[in-house]
C-alpha cells in the first residue's frame, strides 16, 4: 500500500483508533498521545501487504500500550493519571443522569484487567467480531470469548452495586 492510500485509510480509521486508545488508557491525554505513536509508527513502518490495515492499527495500538505500561513500571510506581470530567454540557436533568452514568460505567471499566478492557473495547466498542479481535490480540477466539463475558459478568455487577439504573442497559443486551 503507498503512502497516500495508507494516510487515507488511517484518517477514516482515527475516530475508532482514538476510541480504542481510551479505552485502553482510560485518560483523554494518554490517549492522544498513544493515537500519536500509533499513526507515527503506522506511517513510519508501514503496514504489510497481507494484512487489513484497521485490524493492524488496532494491533500496533495495543503493543505501544503494553510497552508503556512496561516503561512506567521500571521508571518509577507513579499510578496513571485519572480521566478527567467530559467536556461536553447539556442542560437537563437526564443529561447529567447520562453523564453519571457514564462516569460510573468508564469507573467499572477501568477496574477490568486489561485483557478484559481490550477485548471488551474491540467487540462492543469498536464492533469488530470475536474472530476479528482475537487476530488483533492474538488470543484465540475462546479466550476473546470467555475475556468478554467475565467483563460484562463484572460490570454488570460493579454497577448493580453502584446503580440499578446503571446497569440496566448492560444487562439487557446494550453492551
Amino acid at each position: 500500500m503507498n503512502a497516500d492510500a495508507l494516510r487515507r485509510e488511517l484518517l477514516g480509521l482515527l475516530p475508532r483508533l482514538r476510541r480504542y486508545a481510551y479505552a485502553l488508557t482510560g485518560a483523554r491525554h494518554d490517549a492522544d498521545d498513544l493515537l500519536q505513536a500509533t499513526l507515527e509508527r503506522l506511517l513510519v513502518k508501514g503496514v504489510p501487504e497481507a494484512v487489513e490495515v484497521d485490524k493492524w492499527a488496532f494491533r500496533v495500538c495495543r503493543n505501544l500500550w503494553i510497552d508503556e505500561i512496561r516503561a512506567r513500571r521500571v521508571r518509577s510506581a507513579v499510578p496513571l493519571e485519572e480521566s478527567g470530567a467530559m467536556e461536553q454540557t447539556f442542560d437537563g436533568e437526564n443529561a447529567l443522569m447520562s453523564k453519571l452514568a457514564l462516569a460510573e460505567i468508564s469507573d467499572a471499566m477501568d477496574e477490568l484487567p486489561e485483557e478484559q478492557r481490550a477485548a471488551l473495547s474491540l467487540v462492543v466498542l469498536e464492533g469488530l467480531s470475536y474472530a476479528q479481535a482475537a487476530e488483533v490480540l492474538e488470543t484465540p477466539i475462546g479466550t476473546i470469548m470467555s475475556r468478554i463475558a467475565r467483563a460484562r459478568a463484572a460490570l454488570s455487577k460493579a454497577l448493580r452495586a453502584e446503580s440499578p439504573q446503571t446497569s440496566a442497559g448492560l444487562a439487557t443486551g446494550a453492551g
